[in-house]
């Protein structure tokens, strides 16, 4: 029979060995005259390539002439330990010395992933389980584990907890078996734009992990103990921690919501605190530092962890809570074998004492993904209904990615979801819901998502549609000073991404009303790509108490701080303010409010653009508001030429009129002139509208004037 590697098989019987100690050797003996059937040519090497080497009885076995192929010397080797005979005894093992004596004693043998092999160390017999057979320059390579034993071979021990074998001295693996994979792929993880928060993830908490104990005790530090991860809902903060938790190689992770530890009865919820730790307590207690990672996960960790002062519900639990929690992490008796990952939308609710070094150390923002993030989380929700076809070709991914920039990775899950809900529609009847569906005919096109982004709208942030609302008619070319004031608010967009020294750049725009100013600050942040655009303004916060308008306010410059690029939209300041010019009244809390957020610097690493509009600067000058604009630029009423321009465009007077119509607007606000057009479009009976915008007929400048003297107050 001919083997896979070119060379006839070999039929042999196999039999007891002459004496016990060539059974604990890892050779095959033959006699002399059977050799040349495994010799490999230019060496003295003899290698036979069994089905099972280990498990052999006694009879006829097919042996194939083996060939090892060119660098086949194995760079890590992975051994689990076990005794022969199960029993009660409890040896411990120096890796050093194994290692060494492993080496020697099987120095040129193959070893394959998953082979048993017998040995004999100071009397006792053992068995070695290869679980990691690593020959450099091949990790990732499909081939079957499988290296010789060289002089270079670094050797790792492992051996369950149950088998009373304790390994000392583990200093030969560069690397430790905290992770269940060699490697990461965070997509198939269902994780998208959050490669560089794992990075910092990994670098703080777990690289110290990685090193086997003996280099951290030289070292003389601790491992990182607990995270937090906080950001806005949806972002992902959640799934990272329980993906952290399924790729550790330790404990299943404990995972608690934060009200669920807490208890009606007096003491029982610290109990419940203590309960967390208790098994990693115990297994720290038996096993030192070869202990496994505990992890215990928080989620929504604010909710029990108050500051400690802060609540005024007369038990003091909450107190109580962060003090056990406390002790349990860096207390007298503190644990290295904990990892604690909390999670929280608000860590400003948290005490300070948990987010010291030594407790909640490593603080990671989980923020709103970039367009690159976007479009990884949009193809991990794609995934599957590509891989089956059901995703129509002229889906772009990018496109939707671009679209999408102030939406979480929850809300994106949820634009998925919304679309294939419009494809799955499409196949269903309500006059017959027991039709047969054809499943064939199930395509999720690009209309689809397009439908879905207008049902889902991103919580964090204002949505395009909400910026497009502000200017209705578009932006049209009216004259020179409105080009010249949109360039330099652009030129301060630019200025905010790049500048080092300008964290935060604020600009008035001021005019008289209706002059384009709330729709000009709108075109500014749709135009910035930005992916926090925020409008506050008098219309959302109609009938609210002074605090609670204040409280709104904070809320959207806190969450600006949370983005690296913002925009706030502070609209018609002087409504925001209730200004009254009887009197004059106004709201001092609301305005003390604004100026201190108008001075105040964003995070570090947060850049932040504030745009007002008013039209009573002289109001907003005598309470100080001006003076915390960096700059203020007046948009002015359109004089006859700029009137002509905006004309030309909207195309509904004849040419002959058109002077005549742009010197009757002479020193009108842009609003004011679409209303005036919009007017005279309806023509004298009505109904000449569509007729007008299409261009078949014109306005007629005897009706335009009739309109023109119904808005001109005299």
């Amino acid at each position: 029979m001919a083997s896979r590697f070119g060379f006839q098989s070999s039929t042999m019987i196999v039999t007891n060995t002459p004496g016990a100690d060539l059974a604990v050797t890892n050779l095959a003996y033959c006699s002399p005259s059977d050799l040349h059937n495994f010799a490999v040519p230019g060496t003295k090497l003899f290698l036979a390539l069994v089905a099972n080497s280990f498990f052999l009885i006694v009879g006829r076995v097919n042996f194939f002439r083996f060939i090892p192929p060119e660098d086949f010397n194995l760079a890590l080797l992975t051994l689990e330990l076990e005794f022969v005979k199960k029993g009660t005894r409890n040896e411990q093992i120096d890796a050093v010395i194994l290692a060494n004596q492993l080496r020697k004693r099987f120095a040129k043998q193959v070893l394959t992933s998953g082979q048993k092999v017998t040995f004999e160390y100071h009397g006792n017999n053992y068995i070695f389980t290869v679980t990691q057979a690593a020959v450099e320059g091949r990790e990732g390579s499909n081939d079957v584990e499988r290296g010789m034993i060289s002089s270079d071979t670094y050797i790792v021990f492992e051996a369950s907890n149950s088998s009373g074998i304790k390994i000392v001295n583990q200093r030969e693996a560069a690397s430790s078996n905290i992770f269940r994979q060699k490697e990461f792929n965070l997509q198939s993880l269902g994780i998208g734009g959050l490669g560089a928060e794992f990075a910092d993830i990994f670098r703080r908490a777990f690289a110290s992990r990685v090193f086997p104990p003996h280099v951290t005790s030289k070292l003389g530090i601790k491992h990182v103990k607990g995270m937090l991860l906080f950001g806005p809902p949806g972002t992902g903060k959640t799934l990272m921690a329980r993906q952290i938790g399924k790729m550790l190689n330790g404990r299943e992770p404990k995972i608690v919501n934060g009200p669920e530890v807490l208890s009606k009865f007096v003491g029982e919820t610290e109990k419940n605190v203590r309960d967390l730790f208790a098994d990693a307590e115990n297994d720290q207690r038996t096993n030192g530092d070869q202990s496994e990672l505990h992890v215990i996960i928080f989620d929504e960790i604010d909710a029990i962890c108050k500051s400690r002062g802060s609540t005024r519900d007369g038990t003091g639990v909450h107190d109580s809570i962060v003090n056990q929690l406390l002790t349990k992490i860096d207390g007298v008796e503190s644990l290295n074998n904990v990892l604690l990952i909390g999670m929280t939308n608000r860590k400003d609710l948290l005490d300070e004492a948990l987010l010291r070094p030594g407790r909640l150390e490593v603080q990671v923002e989980i923020s709103l993904p970039d367009e690159n993030g976007r479009l990884q989380i949009l193809q991990i929700h794609t995934n599957k209904m590509k891989e089956n076809s059901f995703i129509s070709p002229d889906v772009n991914l990018q496109e939707l990615a671009a679209r999408t920039k102030n939406y979480s990775g929850a809300e994106l899950e949820g634009v998925v979801k919304s679309a294939v809900s419009f494809a799955l529609n499409r196949q269903l009847s309500l006059d017959d819901l027991t039709k047969p569906v054809d499943e064939e005919s199930i395509k999720v096109t690009m209309n689809d998502f397009l439908h879905a982004l207008h049902e889902i709208v991103p919580a964090f942030g204002a949505s395009t549609d909400d910026l497009e609302r502000c200017r209705l008619n578009g932006m049209v070319d009216c004259g020179d000073r409105h080009k010249h004031i949109y360039q330099r608010a652009m030129l301060l967009v630019e200025q905010v991404k790049v500048s080092k020294g300008s964290p935060m750049v604020t600009c008035l725009l001021e005019g008289p009303s209706g002059s384009g100013k709330t729709a000009l600050a709108a075109t500014v942040g749709i135009d910035s790509d930005f992916p926090y655009v925020k409008i506050i303004s008098a219309e959302t916060m109609i009938g609210l108490q002074e605090s609670t308008k204040c409280a709104r306010i904070v809320k959207v410059f806190e969450d600006a701080y949370k983005s690296p690029l913002s925009i706030i939209i502070l609209d018609d300041i002087e409504r925001l303010l209730e200004y009254v010019a009887i009197g004059p009244r106004f709201s001092n809390i609301i305005s003390q409010t604004l100026l201190v957020l108008l001075k105040r610097l964003p995070p570090k690493g947060k850049r932040l653009l504030v745009l007002g509009t008013t039209s009573e600067v002289s109001f907003l000058d005598s309470v100080g508001i001006c003076d915390a604009f960096s700059v203020t630029y007046l948009l002015p009423t359109l004089k006859t030429e700029d009137s002509k321009k905006v004309l030309e465009q909207l195309n509904v007077f004849a040419e002959d009129d058109i002077i005549a119509a742009a010197e009757a607007l002479n020193d009108m606000t842009i609003k004011k002139l679409y209303m005036l057009i919009e007017m005279a479009a309806q023509g004298e009976q009505g109904g000449d509208a569509e007729a007008i915008y299409s261009g078949k007929e014109k306005i007629k400048i005897a009706h335009f004037y009739d309109c023109f003297q119904d808005m001109v107050r005299f």
